[in-house]
């Protein structure tokens, strides 16, 4: 399998910053799901022959984070967190607005492929509860207008 340069050329200089070439395995597989849009059969076996390891090894470690993926999903993937902190203060809520107002249900994708919603475990906000992550980008204090100004924006951009 063929990576882009600067993905090759990152994976040539992570590698030398980790005492084993396994140990650079995550960051790696964030990579290329962002270049390909989700790990794909080639993409394991070119990433176990890189990291030297198993292609099952790497298939437990695609399976353990939620952040990785062996199927394309949409280009803005809403990750709402229902964990303790978040469901207290509305997380639920969040989520069932999401579903309700993209017409989807969790863990899947609007039929144009531009959004995706799915439930997750704590992503690390809760002081800032209810949150959620927009692919990299983190979303606080969320409400249902917060939730509609965001998705409204979304697609007015994608119309430009």
């Amino acid at each position: 399998m063929k990576f882009s340069d600067q993905l090759e050329q990152r994976f040539a200089t992570m590698v030398t910053h980790y005492p084993t070439k396994r140990s650079a395995l995550v960051p790696m597989l964030l990579y290329i799901q962002d270049e390909i849009g989700a790990l794909t059969d080639e993409a394991i076996h070119e990433i176990a022959q890189r990291t030297e390891l198993t292609e099952l090894e790497v298939r437990n470690v695609i399976s353990y984070y939620s952040m990785l993926r062996t199927h394309k999903i949409g280009k803005y993937n809403f990750q709402v967190c229902t964990n303790v902190s978040c469901l207290l203060r509305g997380g639920e809520e969040i989520l069932d607005h999401c579903k309700q107002k993209l017409g989807i249900d969790h863990k899947e994708s609007t039929a144009d492929g531009l959004f995706h919603v799915e439930e997750v475990e704590c992503i690390g906000a809760c002081s800032w509860a209810p949150a959620m992550m927009l692919n990299y980008d983190f979303h606080e204090n969320l409400t249902v207008q917060k939730i509609d100004e965001l998705i409204d924006g979304l697609k007015k951009k994608e119309q430009q």
